[in-house]
């Protein structure tokens, strides 16, 4: 059921590896208003060669939440799409976009026939005064993937306005006007993102095959019991539980997330030593970032503040729904992101 009714609105839309996503938002009075939201998660290996069956599940979601909105952003997975950091030098206004193509030749992992590019040209503060230096932010994603997502909306009869990374969602959604040097840790279903963010530009990107899924797996093995009850287990007990009966989930779920926390220690160091400079934090987002004592788990091992990302603070709602929202606060970071897009 939606919470309010609106003629004009937008929709974030995030598929992902085993779920759906779409959040509704409306620009009321200059400040983002949250009319309505649905999702479908545990989908069993969501198809992404057949848009039309994504297509319908999109189009139930809409239906039982009530949504109004023909209108969305959409955003491809971050593992999917390519990015880099180039540096030009003495390049005029006019050479420009010839220069960076030139330079995508030699950084981008597929033919460029085969990708669609796209950039920004990144406010170099720390050296405005070299005017004749540009740095610039290039993305790209294959053509395949591009037009499996076009098909996918025009199935299901919504107007696609945009498709963007899922970074820039949550550099959105989580970071806002924050330019502070933070790390944003996004814990899919079957894959974890690490981004470290600078400026609010993502300066270092990686992913690996581990996440939620993983770790329910792990203790359904562990203890032979059902994933539906593995996974109740996961969030019950979280990270470092004291319960001594249940002694052999928490040390499953940090076997489980060891993977995760050395690839951020890898991560960290990489940007250090390339940079010079300090993460100032690390956000949490994805359904696991509620894992009971996670956050207080990670800032420990890494000596540094960890938190779990809280998408609605920018969002007004129903603060007798506030308890609700937070729960799901995590799993919802890139949809808000992607509506919010529309708000700028």
């Amino acid at each position: 059921m939606g919470l309010f009714f609106s003629n004009e609105s937008y929709l974030g839309v995030d598929i992902g590896s085993s779920s759906i996503k779409i959040v509704e938002l409306k620009n009321q009075g200059g400040k983002a208003r949250l009319l309505t939201y649905g999702f479908s998660e545990n989908l069993d290996d969501l198809d992404q060669s057949d848009p039309e069956k994504i297509s319908g599940i999109i189009n139930k979601i809409c239906a039982e939440a009530g949504i109004v909105s023909r209108k969305a952003v959409s955003a491809l997975p971050t593992f999917s799409v390519f990015s880099s950091i180039i540096n030009l030098a003495g390049v005029s206004k006019k050479d420009l976009p010839s220069a960076i193509n030139w330079e995508a030749k030699k950084v981008i992992p597929l033919p460029p026939e085969e990708m669609i590019l796209d950039w920004k040209k990144i406010d170099n503060v720390e050296r405005a005064a070299d005017k004749n230096n540009i740095k610039i932010l290039l993305t790209g994603a294959p053509r395949t993937l591009v037009k499996r997502y076009i098909e996918i909306f025009k199935n299901a009869q919504i107007n696609l306005l945009s498709l963007e990374t899922e970074t820039f969602a949550l550099i959105r959604s989580l970071l806002g006007n924050d330019k502070a040097t933070v790390m944003v840790v996004e814990i899919g279903a079957k894959t974890t993102s690490f981004t470290i963010i600078d400026q609010s530009i993502p300066t270092l990107n990686r992913s690996i095959d581990i996440g939620g899924w993983t770790i329910t797996k792990a203790i359904s093995h562990s203890l032979n019991i059902g994933l539906a009850r593995a996974e109740q287990f996961k969030y019950d007990l979280g990270v470092g539980s004291s319960a001594a009966a249940d002694n052999a989930i928490p040390q499953t779920i940090i076997d489980s997330v060891s993977p995760i926390v050395n690839e951020i220690k890898y991560a960290l160091n990489l940007f250090q030593s390339k940079n010079n400079k300090k993460v100032d934090k690390i956000i949490l987002s994805g359904g696991s970032a509620l894992l009971m004592n996670f956050t207080s788990y990670l800032s420990k091992m890494l000596n540094m503040n960890v938190v779990a990302g809280n998408p609605w603070s920018t969002i007004s709602y129903p603060l007798d729904l506030k308890p609700l929202l937070d729960e799901i606060a995590p799993r919802l970071a890139i949809a808000i992101g992607l509506a919010l897009r529309e708000m700028e």
